[in-house]
């Protein structure tokens, strides 16, 4: 009798758990300005309280604090370790977490936790250069994300779509046509550097920050993706008919839907109605993988070259920006720069 008894407390004290867990947020949440013994008491109570309750109610918690503009550290780290399912929400919207919480996300989980952290506003140039040197693992597939997660957040669309059966296609033809390549000039020395498909962290980055307008980031990432350097990458965004982006992203496999997202930000001349059609899908549908890889490849063979020509990078998008270059210039060095050049940039989003 006492072990019936006992099965029938359990799924109590779990459900009282979860409701403790909640309280405990919401009386979190109503201090507007708390002091730091209110932060350290917090943080003591809501760790058992969170590795104690269902995944349900530590979803809720985790949606709840996104929203909180005073989290401490230790509790955004540990929610940020969280399964992607109920961390998403949180490394996403949350505004408390500070740079060296997020590169410890970055650092000690997967592609899935990059790929939601790199969806969030205002990153700093360190957080980007994590993102862009995360590479995924060759432990296994990406998880996509589930849940009210996946309703939320866009960018899960991106880490679920590379396990879908069209990506899988689309790499597996891109393989072939590679292969193709070779076989038919197998007597010449090789076409250049290998060509990966565009990862989902890039796709991500690329597409975040097309959305804010950052070329600076745009061609660092972009150059990321395609393993050349920053020039050629400024080079391509420079083209101000968008057609080397669009060769670019073509070759790279984007998908269609960001594609043209990413162009029509950038070039808002693509973005004009052409008949039945717009600008940048007719743009999209005069290119086919297969020539787009080959002017790809032609122009990082190109870039290799002047590399090893010990030609010097001078940059386009911006003034010379030190060691790295992926640093936003400031406003004394825009104003010197406006002043040198004799006309404004011919793309990317109005200020």
């Amino acid at each position: 009798m006492a072990d019936r008894f006992r099965e029938l407390e359990r799924p109590q004290a779990g459900r009282l758990k979860d409701v403790v867990l909640m309280a405990t947020v919401t009386g979190f949440e109503g201090l507007r300005h708390p002091r730091r013994s209110d932060l350290k008491q917090f943080a003591e109570l809501f760790e058992p309280l969170f590795a104690a309750s269902s995944d349900e109610a530590r979803r809720q918690a985790a949606a709840a604090l996104s929203q909180c503009p005073h989290v401490p550290q230790s509790v955004a780290l540990l929610i940020g370790n969280a399964p992607i399912s109920i961390a998403a929400i949180f490394l996403t919207r949350s505004t408390s977490v500070d740079d060296a919480t997020l590169l410890q996300i970055i650092r000690a989980q997967g592609p899935a936790h990059a790929t939601a952290i790199a969806r969030r506003e205002n990153l700093s140039v360190n957080v980007v250069d994590a993102l862009v040197e995360r590479r995924q693992t060759a432990s296994g597939p990406v998880k996509p994300l589930d849940g009210p997660a996946a309703a939320d957040m866009r960018l899960s669309e991106a880490v679920a779509s590379d396990m879908t059966t069209a990506k899988l296609r689309r790499e597996e033809k891109l393989r072939g046509d590679i292969k193709a390549l070779a076989r038919a000039t197998k007597q010449e020395p090789p076409a250049g550097p290998a060509l990966e498909p565009l990862s989902p962290l890039h796709e991500a980055l690329l597409v975040r920050f097309a959305r804010s307008g950052e070329a600076n980031l745009f061609a660092a990432s972009l150059a990321a993706a395609l393993s050349t350097s920053l020039e050629l990458g400024e080079r391509i965004l420079l083209d101000v008919s968008g057609q080397h982006l669009a060769i670019a992203l073509t070759a790279l496999g984007m998908q269609r839907e960001d594609s043209l997202f990413v162009l029509g930000s950038l070039y808002p001349d693509l973005a004009a109605r052409l008949g039945g059609t717009t600008r940048s899908e007719a743009l999209l549908s005069s290119l086919t993988p297969e020539t787009s890889h080959a002017r790809l490849q032609a122009w990082l063979r190109t870039d290799e070259e002047q590399a090893a020509a010990g030609a010097e990078h001078r940059p386009y998008l911006a003034p010379e920006r030190g060691a790295d270059p992926r640093r936003l210039p400031t406003a004394k060095e825009n104003t010197a720069r406006v002043g040198a050049l004799p006309q404004q940039q011919a793309f990317g989003r109005r200020r």
